[in-house]
């Protein structure tokens, strides 16, 4: 297991960057793709320092020139992606009326036609291959619901729908694809929504939960590194619950 390319978009911070970790400590080829360039090569330089192979790439994930510029350079350092992880995402929170037609239009080009760019431009390097391994990173909400989140609800409901349509797609060219739909992940995102108001305080909201405390990003990489190794090879359309038995 291991050695394999694994490309980690949002991988700068959070969710992304324990899972680009974690597959790197396996053995894989990561790149790191984030918006800031700056950031995505500080990831990817903390990963070498660990003993792991990484690079860093800058891409906009709804900007699809830009991911193909990227994806360019993972395959002239690495060879074509194996693994793809969508990790890109923003959040808003807005009351449905007061939504306006570009913050909706922007929710929707990064969290869900950002991930159908990603994905189809690295689905060609897997049916070449006959392998392949797709992880969307969805969201609980879009499970559940969110006050003051439609676009965002909107957005990641896109996501699950075409992964599961990925899926049946590709289930006979060696290629899975799954989501995982995080419930109450404690992330850098996820703070600077409490320190707005946007959520409430979180360390009360844990001791609430079924388990008594947040998620972390390692608990959604751990999950992430299964579902994209060899050994996961008859799991495909998918939702992961890590969710400390939240929405049950």
């Amino acid at each position: 297991m291991g050695n394999r390319v694994a490309v980690v978009t949002g991988g700068g911070a959070g969710m992304g960057f324990a899972i680009a970790q974690h597959l790197a400590r396996r053995g894989d080829r990561v790149a790191v793709i984030d918006l800031r360039a700056e950031v995505a090569e500080q990831a990817a330089a903390s990963i070498r320092a660990e003993g792991g192979t990484a690079i860093g790439c800058s891409a906009d994930v709804s900007d699809r020139a830009a991911v193909a510029a990227a994806y360019e350079a993972v395959r002239a350092e690495f060879g074509p992606i194996e693994i793809l992880v969508t990790s890109a995402g923003i959040d808003e929170f807005t009351p449905f009326t007061e939504i306006s037609v570009e913050e909706w239009q922007r929710v929707i080009d990064v969290n869900l036609t950002g991930t159908f760019h990603c994905i189809q431009l690295a689905i060609p390097d897997m049916l070449a291959a006959g392998f392949g391994r797709v992880l969307t990173i969805s969201s609980s909400s879009a499970q559940s619901g969110a006050k003051n989140m439609g676009h965002y609800v909107a957005s990641k409901g896109g996501v699950i729908g075409l992964t599961r349509a990925l899926a049946i797609e590709y289930a006979r060219n060696g290629i899975t694809v799954n989501t995982i739909p995080p419930a109450f992940i404690d992330t850098p995102m996820s703070r600077r929504a409490e320190q707005r108001g946007d959520l409430p305080d979180m360390d009360l909201v844990a001791k609430r939960t079924p388990m008594g405390r947040a998620g972390t990003p390692d608990d959604i990489a751990a999950a992430a590194a299964f579902v994209t190794s060899d050994d996961a090879g008859y799991i495909s359309g998918q939702s992961i619950n890590v969710n400390g038995a939240m929405y049950l």
